[in-house]
């Protein structure tokens, strides 16, 4: 009998966090030892996971089923394609990534790494699950250790950022929860599989695009708050600024990814006629969302603020990748996911350890601490060039292939236009980037900063991790390409792209 390994992924490190506040008298050497033991047990799996996958099939597999509430059809359904396994490896590796960047906490150490571990069961969680309901237990747990993590543990105004953070997230969990009502009234199932076109559960809906109008944009309110989608990120770049950096680690390396995963999954999967028809006006918010963040990326003085809407920018890319609806754009846009978890993860840590060993956010006020940083200086520098798209990085791989994919593509019209205009991002990327290398590490070198301290060895071995996979996925992206493929081929031919 084969051990139900995505049952353990997601849940061993819930498990872990339960074990530490049942013992509250753990030493805290213990504590970290435990927490470290499981992110690290999870991280191996879902590599494992990740080696045997079948690259040739498209369905789902690893998969799980178990009744649950045979009263509302419900089963415990878990199973993992193409686009989710390598969010739920990405998720497993930040999710190590953020208990080492905590690992010398010292101020209630035992509840951040409880809240942490929490947070990455949730999302993994909300990536391995096939059954709406289950989607959306996972999908709202998330808010409870964020908000913790942000008001307990953060800086600034950290109780307003995680009270907005809170707000904007339940607002569209509302609207999507109707949807998710919605379908399940009209359908009798809350199977992600069996609503699927190809398995005809939705097709009980009357007419075509106009009558799922409403359920497509429910939903897709609760995916563009997370992902987020200009005018819908208000609360990112407070939030983003005054978490800490293991928050900022998963927020938006990993759950930032729930959003864009939620409309490939549910929106374009489940409704491809709504998904063709409001193309346009999703291109339209994801230019917008990339050209918007660049802009005010620029005019920023706070180091992790100009991180937050280089963020919000880059993930735009991965809308335009979504709604281009072409294979080779929705490839392109799974990649971007993977590569911008990476690449802003190894910006926040940097720019916190900048901020933590001067104790100073403002740019305005550092300049030439490549002389006192040389190693925290060369991984800032190596994660800019992942992120304006430096051939041989992730962050060229995942924009190249997105912007080829929508360019080529024939299912929306005009989609050219769109892509050529997306292309001011990179450029507005290329000019904020190296403006910040600039002012923040080199020039003058300043007196007062001469006795600061660089990364320490626990940071260079994480950084220098990530920086391994920004490169090694950047030479060889059939690493990745190679896994969604198909899946991608099978999302696509459903709008015809």
């Amino acid at each position: 009998m084969s051990l139900n390994y995505l049952s353990i992924i997601v849940f061993l490190p819930l498990m872990a966090a339960i074990a530490l506040a049942l013992l509250p008298r753990m030493p805290l050497k213990l504590v970290k030892y435990i927490a470290t033991g499981a992110a690290s047990t999870v991280l191996a799996l879902s590599v494992y996971l990740f080696c045997i996958f079948d690259r040739n099939a498209s369905g789902m597999q690893f998969e799980e089923i178990y009744s649950w509430i045979p009263a509302l059809s419900a089963n415990y359904h878990l199973g993992v394609d193409g686009i989710s396994l390598p969010l739920v490896v990405l998720t497993a590796l930040l999710g190590l990534v953020a208990v080492l960047v905590s690992w010398k906490s010292e101020n209630r150490a035992r509840e951040l790494f409880i809240w942490l571990l929490v947070l990455e069961s949730s999302i993994l969680g909300v990536f391995c699950s096939l059954n709406l309901l289950l989607f959306f237990i996972f999908w709202e747990i998330e808010v409870i250790p964020v908000y913790f993590l942000i008001s307990i543990w953060g800086s600034g105004n950290k109780r307003s950022s995680a009270l907005k953070y809170v707000i904007f997230t339940l607002a569209g969990s509302a609207l999507m929860l109707v949807g998710i009502i919605c379908m399940y009234f009209v359908t009798g199932t809350l199977d992600m599989v069996a609503l699927e076109p190809a398995h005809g559960a939705l097709a009980t809906i009357a007419a075509p695009a106009m009558s799922t109008a409403p359920i497509f944009f429910m939903l897709l309110a609760g995916f563009a708050v997370k992902l987020p989608v200009v005018p819908l990120h208000s609360w990112q770049p407070d939030t983003y600024t005054d978490a800490p950096v293991a928050v900022n680690i998963l927020l938006s390396g990993a759950l930032a990814k729930m959003g864009g995963y939620g409309i490939i999954r549910l929106c374009v999967s489940l409704f491809p006629e709504s998904s063709q028809r409001f193309a346009p006006i999703m291109l339209t918010l994801a230019v917008i969302s990339i050209i918007y963040g660049g802009i005010l990326a620029l005019r920023q003085t706070n180091l992790k603020r100009l991180v937050a809407y280089s963020s919000l920018s880059h993930m735009g890319f991965v809308l335009l990748g979504i709604f281009a609806l072409g294979q080779t754009a929705l490839i392109g846009a799974s990649l971007q996911m993977v590569s911008h978890g990476l690449i802003t993860s190894l910006l926040f840590i940097t720019a916190g350890i900048v901020i933590d060993n001067t104790n100073q956010p403002n740019m305005a006020k550092l300049g030439g601490l490549a002389r006192q940083m040389p190693v925290t200086a060369a991984f800032f520098v190596l994660a800019g060039l992942g992120a304006l798209g430096l051939p041989s990085t992730s962050g060229f791989a995942a924009e190249f292939t997105v912007f080829l994919g929508s360019f080529s593509s024939s299912a929306v019209d005009g989609i050219k236009w769109f892509t050529a205009v997306a292309l001011l991002g990179v450029v507005l990327a290329a000019v904020y980037i190296l403006w910040t290398i600039q002012r923040v590490f080199y020039g003058p070198a300043q007196a007062s900063f001469d006795s600061v301290r660089d990364a320490g060895k626990l940071q260079r071995i994480y950084c220098g991790l990530l920086i391994a996979l920004i490169f090694v996925i950047g030479i060889c992206p059939t690493i990745l390409t190679s896994v969604i493929q198909n899946s991608a081929a099978v999302i696509v031919s459903l709008v015809g792209g």
